[in-house]
Protein backbone atom coordinates (compact mmCIF):
# COMPACT_ATOMS: atom_id res chain seq x y z
CA UNK A 1 0.00 0.00 0.00
CA UNK A 2 1.13 3.54 -0.76
CA UNK A 3 2.89 5.53 1.96
CA UNK A 4 1.77 9.04 2.86
CA UNK A 5 3.24 11.68 0.59
CA UNK A 6 4.50 13.57 3.63
CA UNK A 7 6.35 10.51 4.91
CA UNK A 8 7.92 9.91 1.50
CA UNK A 9 9.36 13.39 1.39
CA UNK A 10 10.72 13.23 4.92
CA UNK A 11 12.20 9.75 4.45
CA UNK A 12 14.15 10.96 1.47
CA UNK A 13 15.50 13.94 3.47
CA UNK A 14 14.45 16.29 0.71
CA UNK A 15 14.69 20.02 1.31
CA UNK A 16 11.46 21.94 1.18
CA UNK A 17 10.66 22.89 -2.40
CA UNK A 18 9.36 26.37 -2.96
CA UNK A 19 5.94 25.69 -4.43
CA UNK A 20 4.02 28.59 -5.90
CA UNK A 21 1.13 30.14 -4.01
CA UNK A 22 -2.08 29.33 -5.85
CA UNK A 23 -4.91 31.85 -6.16
CA UNK A 24 -6.77 30.90 -2.97
CA UNK A 25 -10.16 32.18 -4.08
CA UNK A 26 -10.05 30.19 -7.33
CA UNK A 27 -8.81 26.86 -6.00
CA UNK A 28 -9.87 26.62 -2.35
CA UNK A 29 -13.53 27.08 -3.25
CA UNK A 30 -13.39 23.82 -5.24
CA UNK A 31 -11.91 21.45 -2.63
CA UNK A 32 -12.61 20.10 0.83
CA UNK A 33 -10.35 18.38 3.26
CA UNK A 34 -11.32 14.77 3.88
CA UNK A 35 -10.48 13.04 7.16
CA UNK A 36 -10.88 9.28 7.51
CA UNK A 37 -10.39 6.83 10.34
CA UNK A 38 -9.44 3.42 8.98
CA UNK A 39 -9.52 0.15 10.88
CA UNK A 40 -9.04 -3.17 9.08
CA UNK A 41 -9.74 -6.64 10.41
CA UNK A 42 -6.81 -8.58 11.83
CA UNK A 43 -5.46 -11.33 9.57
CA UNK A 44 -4.32 -13.58 12.41
CA UNK A 45 -7.25 -12.97 14.77
CA UNK A 46 -10.26 -12.41 12.49
CA UNK A 47 -12.65 -11.80 15.40
CA UNK A 48 -11.01 -8.44 16.14
CA UNK A 49 -9.77 -5.36 14.30
CA UNK A 50 -6.26 -3.96 14.00
CA UNK A 51 -5.31 -0.58 15.50
CA UNK A 52 -7.01 2.36 13.76
CA UNK A 53 -5.10 4.86 11.64
CA UNK A 54 -6.00 8.31 10.33
CA UNK A 55 -5.69 9.64 6.78
CA UNK A 56 -6.08 13.22 5.61
CA UNK A 57 -6.54 14.20 1.98
CA UNK A 58 -7.76 16.95 -0.28
CA UNK A 59 -10.90 16.00 -2.22
CA UNK A 60 -12.09 17.73 -5.39
CA UNK A 61 -15.67 18.99 -5.57
CA UNK A 62 -17.15 17.80 -8.89
CA UNK A 63 -20.90 18.39 -8.37
CA UNK A 64 -23.21 19.97 -5.80
CA UNK A 65 -22.40 18.24 -2.48
CA UNK A 66 -20.23 15.60 -4.17
CA UNK A 67 -16.47 15.12 -4.04
CA UNK A 68 -14.13 12.60 -5.62
CA UNK A 69 -11.13 10.99 -3.95
CA UNK A 70 -9.20 7.73 -4.03
CA UNK A 71 -10.81 4.51 -2.81
CA UNK A 72 -7.75 4.03 -0.61
CA UNK A 73 -9.05 6.86 1.57
CA UNK A 74 -12.32 5.06 2.34
CA UNK A 75 -11.20 1.42 2.43
CA UNK A 76 -12.22 -0.07 5.81
CA UNK A 77 -13.13 3.43 7.03
CA UNK A 78 -15.05 3.60 10.30
CA UNK A 79 -15.57 7.38 10.08
CA UNK A 80 -15.40 9.92 7.25
CA UNK A 81 -15.51 13.67 7.68
CA UNK A 82 -15.47 16.75 5.45
CA UNK A 83 -13.55 19.79 6.63
CA UNK A 84 -13.51 23.23 5.01
CA UNK A 85 -10.07 24.41 3.81
CA UNK A 86 -9.93 27.03 6.58
CA UNK A 87 -10.70 24.39 9.23
CA UNK A 88 -13.82 26.12 10.57
CA UNK A 89 -16.59 23.85 9.29
CA UNK A 90 -17.02 20.07 9.57
CA UNK A 91 -19.58 17.53 8.37
CA UNK A 92 -19.77 13.71 8.52
CA UNK A 93 -19.40 12.16 5.07
CA UNK A 94 -20.62 8.96 3.42
CA UNK A 95 -19.60 6.91 0.40
CA UNK A 96 -21.92 7.24 -2.60
CA UNK A 97 -19.95 4.93 -4.88
CA UNK A 98 -16.57 3.23 -4.65
CA UNK A 99 -14.42 1.24 -7.04
CA UNK A 100 -11.43 -0.28 -5.28
CA UNK A 101 -10.05 -1.67 -8.53
CA UNK A 102 -9.88 1.77 -10.16
CA UNK A 103 -9.00 3.40 -6.80
CA UNK A 104 -11.80 5.95 -6.95
CA UNK A 105 -14.58 6.97 -4.57
CA UNK A 106 -17.47 9.42 -4.76
CA UNK A 107 -18.56 10.95 -1.44
CA UNK A 108 -21.33 13.17 -0.18
CA UNK A 109 -22.47 14.53 3.19
CA UNK A 110 -24.08 12.07 5.61
CA UNK A 111 -26.78 14.65 6.37
CA UNK A 112 -28.11 17.26 3.95
CA UNK A 113 -28.19 20.08 6.52
CA UNK A 114 -24.55 19.57 7.51
CA UNK A 115 -23.62 19.28 3.83
CA UNK A 116 -25.26 22.59 2.99
CA UNK A 117 -22.97 24.32 5.49
CA UNK A 118 -19.66 22.77 4.47
CA UNK A 119 -20.44 23.06 0.74
CA UNK A 120 -21.66 26.67 0.98
CA UNK A 121 -20.05 29.03 -1.54
CA UNK A 122 -18.15 26.20 -3.28
CA UNK A 123 -17.63 25.79 -7.02
CA UNK A 124 -17.46 22.32 -8.60
CA UNK A 125 -14.55 21.59 -10.92
CA UNK A 126 -15.05 20.50 -14.49
CA UNK A 127 -13.26 17.40 -15.76
CA UNK A 128 -10.39 18.31 -18.06
CA UNK A 129 -10.07 16.93 -21.57
CA UNK A 130 -7.29 14.33 -21.73
CA UNK A 131 -3.92 16.14 -21.70
CA UNK A 132 -1.13 15.28 -24.09
CA UNK A 133 2.45 14.33 -23.29
CA UNK A 134 4.45 17.44 -22.44
CA UNK A 135 1.45 19.23 -20.94
CA UNK A 136 1.87 21.20 -17.72
CA UNK A 137 -0.22 19.92 -14.81
CA UNK A 138 -0.71 21.60 -11.44
CA UNK A 139 -0.73 19.61 -8.19
CA UNK A 140 -2.49 21.40 -5.34
CA UNK A 141 -2.02 21.13 -1.58
CA UNK A 142 -3.20 23.21 1.37
CA UNK A 143 -1.11 23.83 4.48
CA UNK A 144 -2.59 23.64 7.99
CA UNK A 145 -2.64 27.42 8.10
CA UNK A 146 -4.82 27.52 4.97
CA UNK A 147 -2.08 28.53 2.51
CA UNK A 148 -2.67 27.00 -0.91
CA UNK A 149 0.36 25.47 -2.63
CA UNK A 150 0.69 24.74 -6.31
CA UNK A 151 3.41 22.50 -7.71
CA UNK A 152 3.69 22.47 -11.48
CA UNK A 153 4.81 19.32 -13.24
CA UNK A 154 5.18 17.93 -16.73
CA UNK A 155 3.26 14.97 -18.08
CA UNK A 156 6.09 12.68 -19.15
CA UNK A 157 4.30 9.51 -20.15
CA UNK A 158 1.17 7.41 -19.76
CA UNK A 159 0.95 3.81 -18.66
CA UNK A 160 -1.65 1.22 -17.75
CA UNK A 161 -0.71 0.38 -14.19
CA UNK A 162 -1.99 -0.47 -10.72
CA UNK A 163 -2.04 2.32 -8.13
CA UNK A 164 -3.74 0.45 -5.30
CA UNK A 165 -4.65 -3.19 -5.89
CA UNK A 166 -2.22 -5.53 -7.69
CA UNK A 167 -3.52 -6.92 -10.95
CA UNK A 168 -6.05 -4.12 -11.55
CA UNK A 169 -4.45 -1.78 -14.09
CA UNK A 170 -5.86 1.49 -15.37
CA UNK A 171 -4.61 4.41 -17.44
CA UNK A 172 -2.23 6.47 -15.29
CA UNK A 173 -0.34 9.70 -15.94
CA UNK A 174 3.34 9.84 -14.98
CA UNK A 175 4.04 13.44 -13.98
CA UNK A 176 7.52 14.82 -13.25
CA UNK A 177 7.25 17.18 -10.29
CA UNK A 178 9.14 17.99 -7.09
CA UNK A 179 6.60 18.12 -4.28
CA UNK A 180 7.03 19.31 -0.73
CA UNK A 181 5.47 17.84 2.39
CA UNK A 182 2.19 19.45 3.35
CA UNK A 183 -0.96 18.74 5.32
CA UNK A 184 -3.85 16.80 3.78
CA UNK A 185 -1.54 15.22 1.21
CA UNK A 186 -2.57 11.56 1.31
CA UNK A 187 -4.11 12.25 -2.08
CA UNK A 188 -4.64 15.59 -3.79
CA UNK A 189 -6.25 16.87 -7.00
CA UNK A 190 -4.27 17.54 -10.16
CA UNK A 191 -5.49 20.27 -12.52
CA UNK A 192 -4.88 21.23 -16.13
CA UNK A 193 -5.77 24.84 -16.93
CA UNK A 194 -8.10 25.02 -13.95
CA UNK A 195 -9.95 21.77 -14.69
CA UNK A 196 -9.63 18.46 -12.88
CA UNK A 197 -7.19 16.25 -14.79
CA UNK A 198 -6.76 13.50 -12.19
CA UNK A 199 -6.00 12.49 -8.62
CA UNK A 200 -2.53 11.96 -7.25
CA UNK A 201 -2.29 8.33 -6.10
CA UNK A 202 1.42 8.10 -5.21
CA UNK A 203 4.65 10.09 -5.23
CA UNK A 204 8.17 8.73 -5.63
CA UNK A 205 10.37 11.30 -3.89
CA UNK A 206 13.61 9.78 -5.22
CA UNK A 207 12.65 9.98 -8.90
CA UNK A 208 10.19 12.87 -8.38
CA UNK A 209 7.49 11.01 -10.31
CA UNK A 210 3.82 11.41 -9.48
CA UNK A 211 1.31 8.75 -10.48
CA UNK A 212 -2.01 10.36 -11.35
CA UNK A 213 -5.31 8.62 -12.08
CA UNK A 214 -6.24 9.84 -15.57
CA UNK A 215 -9.15 12.08 -16.51
CA UNK A 216 -10.44 9.32 -18.82
CA UNK A 217 -10.92 6.97 -15.88
CA UNK A 218 -12.34 9.75 -13.69
CA UNK A 219 -14.97 10.54 -16.32
CA UNK A 220 -15.99 6.90 -16.75
CA UNK A 221 -16.24 6.39 -13.00
CA UNK A 222 -18.38 9.50 -12.49
CA UNK A 223 -20.69 8.47 -15.33
CA UNK A 224 -21.08 4.94 -13.96
CA UNK A 225 -21.60 6.25 -10.42
CA UNK A 226 -24.61 8.28 -11.62
CA UNK A 227 -26.52 5.01 -12.13
CA UNK A 228 -27.74 2.72 -9.40
CA UNK A 229 -26.53 0.12 -8.79
CA UNK A 230 -22.96 1.05 -9.68
CA UNK A 231 -21.78 -1.18 -12.54
CA UNK A 232 -18.08 -0.32 -12.53
CA UNK A 233 -15.42 -1.15 -15.07
CA UNK A 234 -15.68 -4.29 -17.20
CA UNK A 235 -13.11 -6.98 -17.92
CA UNK A 236 -12.62 -9.73 -20.45
CA UNK A 237 -11.81 -12.30 -17.80
CA UNK A 238 -8.51 -13.73 -19.04
CA UNK A 239 -4.89 -13.89 -17.98
CA UNK A 240 -2.27 -13.61 -20.72
CA UNK A 241 1.39 -14.30 -21.37
CA UNK A 242 3.68 -12.60 -23.89
CA UNK A 243 4.73 -14.36 -27.09
CA UNK A 244 8.27 -13.04 -27.47
CA UNK A 245 10.06 -16.37 -27.15
CA UNK A 246 10.79 -17.83 -30.65
CA UNK A 247 10.27 -21.46 -29.57
CA UNK A 248 6.99 -20.56 -27.88
CA UNK A 249 5.85 -18.79 -31.04
CA UNK A 250 6.81 -21.79 -33.14
CA UNK A 251 4.76 -24.06 -30.87
CA UNK A 252 1.80 -21.65 -31.17
CA UNK A 253 2.19 -21.63 -34.99
CA UNK A 254 2.54 -17.83 -35.02
CA UNK A 255 4.25 -16.36 -38.11
CA UNK A 256 7.11 -13.92 -37.55
CA UNK A 257 5.08 -10.90 -38.62
CA UNK A 258 2.19 -11.70 -36.28
CA UNK A 259 1.81 -10.28 -32.76
CA UNK A 260 -0.65 -11.46 -30.14
CA UNK A 261 -0.72 -12.59 -26.51
CA UNK A 262 -1.24 -16.13 -25.26
CA UNK A 263 -4.36 -16.70 -23.14
CA UNK A 264 -3.00 -18.63 -20.16
CA UNK A 265 -6.27 -18.90 -18.25
CA UNK A 266 -9.95 -18.10 -18.68
CA UNK A 267 -11.85 -17.00 -15.60
CA UNK A 268 -14.90 -19.03 -14.69
CA UNK A 269 -18.09 -17.07 -15.36
CA UNK A 270 -16.28 -14.23 -17.16
CA UNK A 271 -16.93 -12.63 -20.52
CA UNK A 272 -14.29 -14.70 -22.30
CA UNK A 273 -15.69 -18.03 -21.11
CA UNK A 274 -19.21 -17.00 -22.17
CA UNK A 275 -17.84 -16.10 -25.63
CA UNK A 276 -16.21 -19.53 -26.04
CA UNK A 277 -12.60 -18.39 -25.66
CA UNK A 278 -10.25 -21.19 -24.54
CA UNK A 279 -7.03 -21.40 -22.64
CA UNK A 280 -4.33 -21.69 -25.32
CA UNK A 281 -5.94 -19.26 -27.75
CA UNK A 282 -3.86 -16.31 -28.94
CA UNK A 283 -5.50 -12.88 -28.82
CA UNK A 284 -4.41 -11.04 -31.97
CA UNK A 285 -6.66 -7.96 -32.06
CA UNK A 286 -9.31 -6.23 -29.95
CA UNK A 287 -11.98 -4.33 -31.92
CA UNK A 288 -9.55 -3.95 -34.81
CA UNK A 289 -6.61 -2.82 -32.67
CA UNK A 290 -3.65 -5.07 -33.40
CA UNK A 291 -1.87 -6.37 -30.27
CA UNK A 292 1.88 -6.96 -30.44
CA UNK A 293 3.78 -9.84 -28.87
CA UNK A 294 4.35 -7.81 -25.66
CA UNK A 295 0.66 -6.98 -25.27
CA UNK A 296 0.74 -3.40 -26.55
CA UNK A 297 -1.46 -1.62 -29.09
CA UNK A 298 -1.29 1.83 -30.65
CA UNK A 299 -3.76 4.28 -29.11
CA UNK A 300 -4.79 7.15 -31.37
CA UNK A 301 -3.96 9.77 -28.74
CA UNK A 302 -1.67 8.14 -26.19
CA UNK A 303 0.55 6.00 -28.37
CA UNK A 304 1.68 2.58 -27.13
CA UNK A 305 -0.51 1.22 -24.31
CA UNK A 306 -1.18 -2.18 -22.78
CA UNK A 307 -4.11 -3.98 -24.43
CA UNK A 308 -5.97 -4.15 -21.10
CA UNK A 309 -6.96 -0.51 -21.52
CA UNK A 310 -9.13 -1.53 -24.47
CA UNK A 311 -11.37 -3.58 -22.19
CA UNK A 312 -11.23 -1.64 -18.94
CA UNK A 313 -10.68 1.95 -20.10
CA UNK A 314 -12.44 2.21 -23.44
CA UNK A 315 -15.65 0.24 -22.83
CA UNK A 316 -18.54 -0.14 -20.40
CA UNK A 317 -20.24 -3.18 -18.92
CA UNK A 318 -22.51 -4.71 -21.55
CA UNK A 319 -20.51 -3.53 -24.58
CA UNK A 320 -20.01 -6.13 -27.31
CA UNK A 321 -16.46 -6.32 -28.67
CA UNK A 322 -14.90 -8.20 -31.58
CA UNK A 323 -11.87 -10.31 -30.83
CA UNK A 324 -9.49 -11.75 -33.42
CA UNK A 325 -7.95 -15.02 -32.20
CA UNK A 326 -5.73 -17.81 -33.38
CA UNK A 327 -6.55 -21.34 -32.25
CA UNK A 328 -4.32 -24.26 -33.26
CA UNK A 329 -2.80 -22.09 -35.97
CA UNK A 330 -6.18 -21.13 -37.48
CA UNK A 331 -7.70 -17.63 -37.38
CA UNK A 332 -10.95 -17.17 -35.48
CA UNK A 333 -13.22 -14.22 -34.74
CA UNK A 334 -15.60 -14.07 -31.77
CA UNK A 335 -17.94 -11.55 -30.20
CA UNK A 336 -17.75 -11.05 -26.44
CA UNK A 337 -20.08 -9.11 -24.14
CA UNK A 338 -17.96 -7.42 -21.47
CA UNK A 339 -18.99 -8.01 -17.88
CA UNK A 340 -17.81 -6.94 -14.46
CA UNK A 341 -16.64 -9.75 -12.23
CA UNK A 342 -17.81 -9.21 -8.69
CA UNK A 343 -14.94 -9.65 -6.29
CA UNK A 344 -16.93 -11.84 -3.95
CA UNK A 345 -17.46 -14.32 -6.81
CA UNK A 346 -13.73 -15.02 -7.00
CA UNK A 347 -12.27 -18.18 -5.53
CA UNK A 348 -9.63 -16.01 -3.85
CA UNK A 349 -10.83 -12.38 -3.49
CA UNK A 350 -8.25 -9.69 -4.20
CA UNK A 351 -9.72 -7.46 -1.52
CA UNK A 352 -12.17 -7.72 1.36
CA UNK A 353 -12.68 -4.06 2.28
CA UNK A 354 -15.72 -3.16 4.36
CA UNK A 355 -16.54 -6.84 4.89
CA UNK A 356 -15.69 -8.74 8.07
CA UNK A 357 -13.83 -11.99 7.30
CA UNK A 358 -15.49 -15.36 7.63
CA UNK A 359 -13.94 -17.68 10.18
CA UNK A 360 -14.58 -20.48 12.65
CA UNK A 361 -12.83 -21.29 15.92
CA UNK A 362 -13.52 -24.90 16.87
CA UNK A 363 -11.89 -26.35 19.94
CA UNK A 364 -8.90 -24.07 19.32
CA UNK A 365 -8.53 -24.72 15.58
CA UNK A 366 -8.84 -21.47 13.57
CA UNK A 367 -10.36 -21.85 10.09
CA UNK A 368 -10.50 -18.99 7.59
CA UNK A 369 -11.32 -18.34 3.93
CA UNK A 370 -8.32 -17.62 1.72
CA UNK A 371 -7.97 -14.10 0.28
CA UNK A 372 -5.17 -11.98 -1.11
CA UNK A 373 -4.99 -9.89 2.11
CA UNK A 374 -4.43 -13.16 3.99
CA UNK A 375 -1.46 -13.95 1.73
CA UNK A 376 -0.13 -10.39 2.04
CA UNK A 377 -0.08 -10.82 5.82
CA UNK A 378 3.08 -12.93 5.30
CA UNK A 379 4.99 -9.69 4.64
CA UNK A 380 6.36 -7.60 1.78
CA UNK A 381 7.77 -10.72 0.10
CA UNK A 382 4.50 -12.60 0.50
CA UNK A 383 4.66 -13.95 -3.08
CA UNK A 384 7.72 -15.98 -2.09
CA UNK A 385 7.17 -16.35 1.68
CA UNK A 386 3.55 -17.48 1.78
CA UNK A 387 2.92 -21.27 1.84
CA UNK A 388 3.24 -22.83 -1.61
CA UNK A 389 -0.10 -24.62 -1.41
CA UNK A 390 -1.94 -21.35 -0.75
CA UNK A 391 0.02 -19.50 -3.43
CA UNK A 392 -0.88 -22.22 -5.92
CA UNK A 393 -4.59 -21.61 -5.30
CA UNK A 394 -4.16 -17.87 -5.86
CA UNK A 395 -2.02 -18.28 -8.98
CA UNK A 396 -3.93 -21.21 -10.52
CA UNK A 397 -7.57 -20.88 -9.44
CA UNK A 398 -8.79 -22.92 -12.41
CA UNK A 399 -7.42 -26.03 -10.70
CA UNK A 400 -9.74 -25.53 -7.71
CA UNK A 401 -12.75 -23.53 -8.89
CA UNK A 402 -14.90 -26.58 -9.72
CA UNK A 403 -14.57 -28.05 -6.24
CA UNK A 404 -15.14 -24.94 -4.12
CA UNK A 405 -16.60 -21.46 -4.05
CA UNK A 406 -13.99 -20.38 -1.50
CA UNK A 407 -10.92 -22.09 -0.15
CA UNK A 408 -11.20 -22.83 3.57
CA UNK A 409 -7.93 -23.52 5.35
CA UNK A 410 -6.60 -24.08 8.86
CA UNK A 411 -4.79 -20.81 9.59
CA UNK A 412 -3.62 -21.55 13.12
CA UNK A 413 -4.12 -23.48 16.34
CA UNK A 414 -4.74 -22.16 19.86
CA UNK A 415 -3.18 -24.58 22.37
CA UNK A 416 -6.10 -26.14 24.28
CA UNK A 417 -6.88 -29.56 25.76
CA UNK A 418 -8.71 -30.37 22.52
CA UNK A 419 -5.73 -29.55 20.23
CA UNK A 420 -2.96 -31.36 22.09
CA UNK A 421 -0.46 -32.73 19.54
CA UNK A 422 -1.83 -30.53 16.74
CA UNK A 423 -0.35 -27.20 17.84
CA UNK A 424 2.09 -26.98 14.88
CA UNK A 425 -0.57 -27.45 12.20
CA UNK A 426 -1.36 -24.43 10.05
CA UNK A 427 -1.97 -23.28 6.46
CA UNK A 428 -3.61 -26.57 5.45
CA UNK A 429 -6.50 -26.58 2.97
CA UNK A 430 -9.62 -28.29 4.32
CA UNK A 431 -11.12 -30.87 1.96
CA UNK A 432 -13.78 -32.62 4.05
CA UNK A 433 -15.24 -32.35 7.52
CA UNK A 434 -17.27 -35.26 8.89
CA UNK A 435 -17.35 -36.71 5.38
CA UNK A 436 -18.79 -33.59 3.75
CA UNK A 437 -16.99 -31.64 1.01
CA UNK A 438 -16.19 -28.10 2.14
CA UNK A 439 -16.99 -25.45 -0.49
CA UNK A 440 -17.10 -22.37 1.75
CA UNK A 441 -17.31 -21.24 5.37
CA UNK A 442 -21.05 -21.85 5.57
CA UNK A 443 -20.45 -25.45 4.54
CA UNK A 444 -17.78 -25.83 7.21
CA UNK A 445 -20.12 -24.57 9.92
CA UNK A 446 -22.86 -26.89 8.72
CA UNK A 447 -20.54 -29.90 8.64
CA UNK A 448 -19.54 -29.37 12.28
CA UNK A 449 -23.04 -28.54 13.53
CA UNK A 450 -24.71 -31.54 11.89
CA UNK A 451 -22.31 -34.11 13.31
CA UNK A 452 -23.85 -36.34 16.00
CA UNK A 453 -20.89 -38.66 16.56
CA UNK A 454 -18.29 -38.63 19.31
CA UNK A 455 -15.52 -37.22 17.10
CA UNK A 456 -15.24 -34.64 14.32
CA UNK A 457 -13.08 -35.76 11.40
CA UNK A 458 -11.13 -33.12 9.44
CA UNK A 459 -9.49 -34.16 6.17
CA UNK A 460 -6.85 -31.93 4.56
CA UNK A 461 -5.83 -31.66 0.92
CA UNK A 462 -2.14 -31.02 1.29
CA UNK A 463 -0.83 -33.83 3.44
CA UNK A 464 -3.62 -36.28 2.61
CA UNK A 465 -4.29 -37.01 6.25
CA UNK A 466 -7.20 -36.78 8.65
CA UNK A 467 -7.28 -35.55 12.24
CA UNK A 468 -9.96 -36.23 14.82
CA UNK A 469 -11.37 -33.72 17.26
CA UNK A 470 -13.23 -34.86 20.36
CA UNK A 471 -16.69 -33.28 20.07
CA UNK A 472 -17.34 -32.99 23.82
CA UNK A 473 -13.89 -31.63 24.60
CA UNK A 474 -14.08 -29.06 21.79
CA UNK A 475 -17.51 -27.89 22.94
CA UNK A 476 -16.12 -27.31 26.45
CA UNK A 477 -13.11 -25.41 25.04
CA UNK A 478 -15.41 -23.26 22.90
CA UNK A 479 -17.29 -22.07 25.99
CA UNK A 480 -14.00 -21.29 27.73
CA UNK A 481 -12.71 -19.29 24.75
CA UNK A 482 -15.84 -17.15 24.81
CA UNK A 483 -15.32 -16.50 28.52
CA UNK A 484 -11.67 -15.56 27.93
CA UNK A 485 -12.38 -12.75 25.50
CA UNK A 486 -13.11 -14.03 22.00
CA UNK A 487 -16.41 -12.20 21.28
CA UNK A 488 -17.75 -14.80 18.84
CA UNK A 489 -16.49 -18.14 17.57
CA UNK A 490 -17.70 -17.93 13.98
CA UNK A 491 -18.78 -15.63 11.20
CA UNK A 492 -20.03 -16.50 7.72
CA UNK A 493 -21.70 -14.51 4.95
Amino acid sequence: MRILLTALCLAANLPAVAAESAPAADFKSSVLRLNSTVQAWSAGQPWEKSHPSNHRALAAIIAPQQVITTAEMVADATYLEFESPDGTCFAPAKVLAVDYEANLALLGPAAADDGAKVFANTTPLEISPPPSIGSSLDIYQIEDNGTALRTSGTLQSMDVSSTFLPGHNFLTYMVKASMQSAASSYTVPVLARGKLAGLLSSYNAKDQICEVCSSDILSRFIKAAASSPYTGFPSLGVAVAFTEDPLFRQWLKLPDDQGGVYISSVRKGGAAQAAGIHKGDVLLAFDGHQIDRRGYFQHAQYGSLSWGHLARGEHAVGDVVTLALMRDGQPLEVKATLTREEEQARLVPNYTFDRPPGYLVKGGFIFQELSLPMLQAFGEDWSSRAPLNLLDVYQNPEKYQDRAERIVFLSGVIPTPATVGYESLRNLIVHKVNGKDIRNMRGLLGAFNSNLTEFHSIEFDDEKFTIYLDAASSATVDKQLLQRGIPRLSRSE
